[in-house]
């Protein structure tokens, strides 16, 4: 009886199991079959512009430092108190300027003692030739003896020796004297001064003399900068192409201004290449008229490394990287985006010179790149609304 019971049971639950799995499966083959309803999927909006053709030049930058045509320490050449100053502090002097004076007193005294000596020396002198014109005299009348003559023929030389060494002296007396006047060697723009009235000074000799103040010069001015090995070889190989007609020139920018506004002719290299850095020291003159360019003042400089007529340029914002290679997307046949593998040059402001792989014709896909894949359709619209 109870086998009887478990086998109606068993009939009744695969029956009420086969028509549900049997929905099941249609149900879900149904759903596989299905495709979404909806709008077509609408092509990226995006911008394109033609490679522009320019002729343009590309520049190589480098760090410099200004520095003074002529700088001049000014040191006393005698030795004494400082009696006065002539100038103010940070003023442009000329040449020739009173600067400082150091007390003259004991140098005009030391020029009169000599210019007495001199005089006595001229008297002694004198009397002297006149001692050998009688001795010739009484010589021809065999009064003198040769002796006495001889002593008086040598008196005339010895006083005449003396005479010029006194004169010498006098003349390094008025030598000292005039140096108690320290004047400017050079024009230019004058520091501060490092003595003040009343301090004792040391004139040059073995040892230099006190620092008493600098002179630099302000126009022209240098500027120095290194330039590595293989620019130095390419800017000869242009200079014996070209001549010096734009190649030996340069441009000059410093701290707090923007640009390139002062230019500069290169108008010497080092005479060998420095082993440690392997650069060779180039130097620029630039004309400062105005004085704005200061000596020791940090400078960049620009110097035109090539000319290239017909460059061919598209956005820099339009070139991608993959991996080491640069590509654009171009606009294909049927509005279909293509890339475009190309070899790129300098960036010229917002602009990269292209070398290979673009021509003028082609349209550079330069807005929208964010959605831009290989194939995708896309819809060219005017700049901004991409």
């Amino acid at each position: 009886m109870q086998k009887q019971l478990r086998k109606r049971m068993r009939k009744t639950v695969k029956a009420m199991i086969l028509p549900v799995f049997t929905c099941l499966t249609l149900g879900v083959l149904t759903g596989c079959g299905r495709r979404p309803s909806g709008p077509a999927s609408m092509p990226i909006l995006v911008s394109v512009e033609k490679p522009r053709v320019m002729a343009v030049t590309n520049w190589d930058e480098y760090p410099g430092r200004l520095d003074a045509v002529e700088y001049v320490e000014v040191r006393p050449r005698v030795s004494g108190y400082v009696q006065s100053i002539h100038f103010q502090d940070g003023a442009y002097v000329r040449e020739g300027d009173l600067l400082f004076v150091i007390d003259p007193r004991p140098y005009e005294a030391e020029l009169q003692r000599v210019d007495a000596e001199c005089r006595r020396l001229e008297t002694a002198l004198e009397l002297a030739r006149n001692d050998y014109a009688r001795a010739e005299k009484m010589r021809a009348a065999n009064a003198i003896s040769e002796e006495e003559f001889d002593a008086r023929a040598k008196a005339v030389k010895q006083t005449e020796s003396a005479l010029d060494a006194a004169r010498a002296a006098r003349k390094a007396a008025e030598l000292n004297l005039e140096y108690t006047h320290i004047r400017a060697p050079i024009s230019g723009k004058i520091s501060r001064r490092l003595v003040t009235v009343g301090n004792l000074v040391q004139g040059g000799g073995m040892v230099p003399g006190t620092l008493l103040t600098t002179i630099v010069s302000t126009d022209p001015i240098y500027c120095y900068f290194e330039i590595p090995e293989e620019a130095f070889v390419r800017y000869r190989r242009l200079l014996s192409e070209h001549g010096s007609a734009g190649c030996n020139e340069c441009f000059i920018g410093v701290e707090g201004e923007e640009g390139y506004p002062y230019k500069g002719i290169i108008d010497f290299y080092d005479n060998r290449v420095n082993l440690t850095t392997g650069t060779v020291t180039v130097r620029a003159t630039v004309p400062n008229p105005d004085g704005r360019l200061v000596p020791g003042a940090y400078a960049r400089v620009r110097i035109p490394a090539e000319c290239i007529e017909g460059a061919v340029l598209v956005p820099e914002l339009a070139v991608l990287s993959e991996l080491t290679r640069k590509f654009v997307y171009v606009l294909g046949p049927d509005q279909i985006a293509q890339p475009r593998v190309i070899k790129v040059g300098r960036q010229i402001g917002m602009y990269r010179i292209v070398l290979e792989g673009l021509s003028t014709n082609d349209d550079v896909i330069v807005s929208g790149l964010m959605l831009v894949r290989p194939g995708v359709k896309v819809q060219v619209v005017p700049p901004g609304m991409g």
